[in-house]
């Protein structure tokens, strides 16, 4: 038996894909012939990441979505422009590191609002058209460190966690009805957000090759391949569950996390 995931028909959303993980999220599926939709907040930035998918993918069938999902009023553009979506990728997120006793209330409730709201807003908006029709794929990026909570960012770590619940939860209100939801755990990856956060703990003198082995050996010894994951690896997985090939797979959070949680089960 041959692997092929074939998507083509299928109309994909994206959130906060312009870079990083979510623009590998959007190429791959893609690739897989998705009509895809390249989500952000402005739209200049948007429409740079939607021509870099069209020349990455020829052919590939592009939607650009300029709107900041974490707010109510964004959330209310994405769906005027995009009603209905047979698959929906929760990839929006936001990350840093605060000592734990300096994280604000303030702060607390943007992480909540961006990390975990934006996502709960968009699955209720789109997953009982799915039901309806029989089919869909719902999916969060959370975090290795919504199982390992790192001291540096209790906050983000927190978020992701609930995205765990969330996922479930969802993915229960679906049963029965053809719809899968679930969660992949990103453990570290190689991103420009994150190169920026690597040298906020380590020596910024340091070039980039050794200043990722320093992080490696200081703050995330527990990997397994003992290098940080490149995108595309998380977007292989993302891929899959989002074809008709996972359709057993649901409620489930699927670790991406080069063996940096140490555990059997997430």
């Amino acid at each position: 038996m041959t692997v092929h995931i074939d998507l083509t028909g299928r109309t994909a959303l994206v959130t906060g894909s312009t870079q990083g993980i979510g623009a590998a999220i959007a190429t791959q599926l893609a690739r897989a012939g998705a009509r895809v939709a390249v989500n952000g907040r402005g739209a200049d930035g948007v429409r740079r990441a939607a021509d870099a998918l069209r020349a990455d993918v020829p052919g590939a069938d592009v939607l650009e979505i300029a709107a900041d999902v974490a707010s109510d009023e964004g959330s209310a553009r994405a769906l005027e422009l995009l009603p209905e979506v047979d698959i929906l990728v929760n990839n929006l997120g936001i990350f840093g590191a605060r000592p734990p006793l300096e994280i604000s209330d303030e702060e607390w409730r943007r992480y909540f609002e961006v990390n975990v709201l934006a996502a709960v807003r968009l699955t209720r908006a789109y997953l009982p058209a799915m039901m309806d029709r029989g089919w869909g794929r719902v999916q969060y990026i959370a975090s290795d460190s919504a199982v390992v909570i790192p001291a540096e960012m209790i906050h983000y770590g927190v978020s992701k966690t609930a995205l765990l619940g969330v996922s479930r939860g969802f993915a229960k209100a679906a049963a029965g009805t053809g719809v899968t939801v679930n969660t992949v755990i990103a453990g570290p990856t190689h991103t420009g957000g994150v190169e920026d956060f690597v040298y906020q703990l380590v020596d910024r003198s340091l070039p980039w090759a050794e200043a990722q082995r320093e992080f490696m050996r200081l703050h995330r010894p527990q990997s397994l391949i003992q290098r940080l994951i490149e995108p595309d690896e998380i977007a292989n997985l993302v891929t899959y569950l989002a074809s008709p090939l996972a359709s057993a797979t649901t409620g489930a959070a699927l670790r991406v996390d080069g063996g940096y949680v140490d555990a059997i089960v997430p």
